[in-house]
């Protein structure tokens, strides 16, 4: 008896592909129900009529209905179809959501089922097709960082539990959460009570405050990430300092 399944219209989007022989790809998608999943899809690359058309279909950030078959590591690709109206990505924007896509494929095993991080990239991506791109990246990291475990303390002094003050500066411990400073080494890295309670509060209506965050950010990913580079982090630095 075959224990190999089949996976029927499940909503997805792809994070990545590359070739595979002459005619096929080999397709990384996340998905809302088996998280990351590694399936072939045959003659995507031209090489049959049926592969061909789903061309198309099979590029990232595209919300997609993926159905595939197999009982090993990888499966086989049998369909796949739009789930919904088409929007694409403006190209101003590409580069952050191949930096989410990136983030998900460090960070997540496959067949890790996360539909709440399923959902917020979800959301994250219609954003990102709508409006500016810092404030969705920065809640998607904010988010995510939840999601996973390592959700940032925001709102109280991880020394004496006392409420955080706007006006006072302080040095964040990733491990612990904020500590008040009285006097600030020119060297060291810190954030005003502002911005770490506009952070927890998910407003970041300002651009230096996004700023901020986004170191915030980054050093508590970075953490997650063990030592792993980001490429995409490379391109969106280059792109700020050619502007």
């Amino acid at each position: 008896m075959s224990d190999a399944r089949r996976i029927q219209l499940q909503p997805a989007y792809v994070l990545h592909h590359r070739p595979y022989r002459d005619t096929s790809r080999i397709l990384e998608l996340f998905t809302r129900d088996h998280g990351r999943v590694s399936v072939f899809a045959r003659g995507a690359r031209g090489g049959t009529k049926a592969g061909a058309s789903l061309l198309p279909i099979l590029q990232p950030f595209n919300r997609l209905l993926v159905s595939w078959s197999g009982k090993g590591e990888a499966g086989q690709l049998t369909g796949a179809e739009f789930d919904g109206a088409m929007t694409p990505l403006p190209a101003d924007r590409l580069v952050h959501g191949f930096y989410l896509n990136e983030l998900l494929l460090k960070l997540f095993a496959r067949h890790d089922s996360h539909p709440d991080v399923f959902a917020l990239y979800a959301q994250t991506m219609e954003q990102l097709k709508r409006e500016d791109a810092i404030r969705p990246l920065r809640l998607f990291e904010k988010r995510l960082l939840e999601a996973i475990g390592y959700g940032l303390a925001l709102e109280r002094d991880a020394h004496d539990g006392s409420e955080l003050d706007p006006a006072a500066i302080y040095h964040y411990r990733i491990e612990q959460g904020p500590v008040r400073l009285e006097a600030v080494d020119e060297n060291a890295v810190v954030y005003s009570g502002a911005m770490l309670l506009s952070l927890a509060r998910e407003e970041l209506s300002d651009a230096s405050v996004c700023a901020d965050a986004r170191r915030l950010l980054r050093a508590a990913l970075d953490r997650c990430l063990d030592g792993r580079e980001l490429r995409t982090r490379q391109v969106m630095l280059a792109l700020r300092k050619g502007k």
